[in-house]
């Protein structure tokens, strides 16, 4: 069988990988948008024909694993898409979001190509598409084993703890008689993860697509995350006066950081000032996180338990109205604002830091993984200048950066997620979703632990298995 990779190969986004068995079935692991500039060209083509793809599995709702589904199907695919219960609820929310968004982002994208001369870019997809693309989901929880079709393609899901139904996908593949096990990965989350449960072990497998993000970064130790945020909260808010601004990933990312403030809260530490969840698509999946409390860690269960509502405190507003977020940016006292999405790269969250980044009593704070052709990765990476909605603003804002906030594993929690195979029985360990000088970092360290063939696949290489 052959295994091609058409995204997020030496690169974390746009995650797409196909598997074509000996018999010719296409299965097709995640099918993710590339984020981030100049990436328009690889969103508008696959690379295959989409209605020769036969399944989908899905990994997360992640939009760089599941944003150009409707893409999909608007270009002919009209098969079953498996992912867990979770992930069906969040992509109904994220890929409705992402059709808006990608729709006003292209009117921007195709004004400035019309000034240039240049041909206008097609819609990606549209609403309608989205909808389409929700009828053919189907869902599956975690240790269930189900076929794909008779007799061929087994699958199974285990917890990777990324974010609400984030998983690994398993998959025995009947090849000329002989079962092969390969598994996928998708995001690794960490040990310790606020809200849910740790990453956990997975069947032995032959073949392994893993991901990368973090192959060459251990994060630092983080001995009180709360006092962190707090130390940021009362040094921007209480001694400076100024607004803090947090891009945030709307799952998972941005109900950690409510929990945390939550308890600050509780514990009557948190200073008496507004806090602003400025994101429609935060808000819907906060009610989806409060819907699947059964994927939640002990810690967190023990505590609703006591306080009744983990994401809801005084002075906490959330906030969907358009003129409501509009209306913060004239607010003249100190608040916190979180919103989508966590690399700045669209959202309401650019418009607060235009608004706030030449403030130097503002803070802006980081707290996941940024890709570094973006917003939040050009804040993160020092530059003195950056680009927002095209135009070049000094930033004059603080950036403070806090990693423990990360939904990713570091290379030595990577290394334990994989503890639980015997690297002898590996016949091949491909890694995706890194930057490559990462990757290469990452294949020493695991080849120091064992594993001889790994692989650092480039986009459209394709491998016999």
């Amino acid at each position: 069988m052959k295994i091609q990779f058409f995204g997020a190969a030496r690169r974390v986004t746009g995650s797409k990988h196909l598997i074509t068995t000996e018999k010719g079935t296409k299965v097709l692991l995640d099918c993710g948008m590339f984020q981030g500039i100049n990436t328009q060209d690889l969103n508008q083509n696959f690379g295959f024909k989409a209605n020769e793809i036969d399944f989908v599995v899905l990994s997360h709702a992640h939009i760089d694993h599941t944003g150009l589904l409707p893409r999909l199907v608007r270009k002919g695919f009209n098969g079953p898409i498996y992912c867990t219960p979770p992930t069906a609820d969040l992509c109904n929310i994220m890929l409705l979001d992402s059709a808006f968004i990608q729709q006003k982002d292209l009117e921007r994208i195709n004004e400035r190509r019309r000034k240039r001369g240049d041909e206008e870019l097609e819609l990606l997809y549209d609403e309608n598409d989205v909808r389409k693309t929700l009828e053919l989901l189907v869902t599956v929880d975690y240790h269930q084993d189900f076929w794909l079709n008779t007799d061929e393609i087994k699958v199974r899901f285990t917890d990777t703890g990324h974010i609400l139904g984030s998983a690994a996908v398993h998959l025995t593949i009947k090849d000329q008689g002989i079962e092969k096990q390969i598994t996928f990965s998708g995001d690794v989350g960490r040990p310790d993860d606020k809200i849910l449960r740790s990453p956990e072990p997975f069947p032995q497998a032959e073949v392994i697509i893993c991901e990368s993000t973090y192959g060459n970064r251990q994060h630092e130790p983080e001995p009180d995350m709360k006092a962190h945020l707090l130390r940021v909260v009362r040094d921007t808010c209480v001694t400076r006066g100024g607004k803090l601004i947090i891009p945030a990933f709307a799952i998972d990312r941005t109900q950690e950081l409510i929990y945390a403030l939550d308890q600050l809260a509780n514990e009557g530490l948190l200073p008496r000032l507004k806090v602003f969840i400025d994101s429609p698509l935060a808000i819907k999946a906060t009610s989806i996180m409060r819907k699947h409390d059964e994927y939640f860690n002990p810690d967190i269960l023990e505590y609703i338990e006591k306080d009744g509502d983990a994401f809801n405190f005084p002075n906490l507003h959330y906030v969907s109205d358009v003129q409501e977020s509009k209306a913060i940016n004239d607010l003249k006292e100190p608040c916190v604002i979180i919103s989508a999405s966590g690399m700045a790269e669209a959202g309401r969250i650019k418009h607060h830091i235009r608004n706030n980044i030449l403030n130097p009593d503002n803070t802006i704070m980081l707290v996941g993984y940024c890709s570094p052709d973006s917003l939040g990765g050009a804040l993160k990476r020092g530059d003195a200048e950056v680009r927002i909605f095209g135009e070049t603003y000094p930033v004059k804002a603080r950036v403070e950066v806090m990693d423990s906030f990360s939904a990713h594993a570091d290379y030595n929690e990577l290394i334990q997620f994989l503890k639980c195979q015997d690297p002898a029985q590996v016949k091949t360990l491909f890694l995706v979703h890194g930057e490559y000088d990462n990757q290469l970092a990452f294949k020493h360290r695991l080849e120091a632990e064992g594993f001889r063939h790994i692989e650092i696949p480039d986009q459209f290489t394709v491998f016999e298995v």
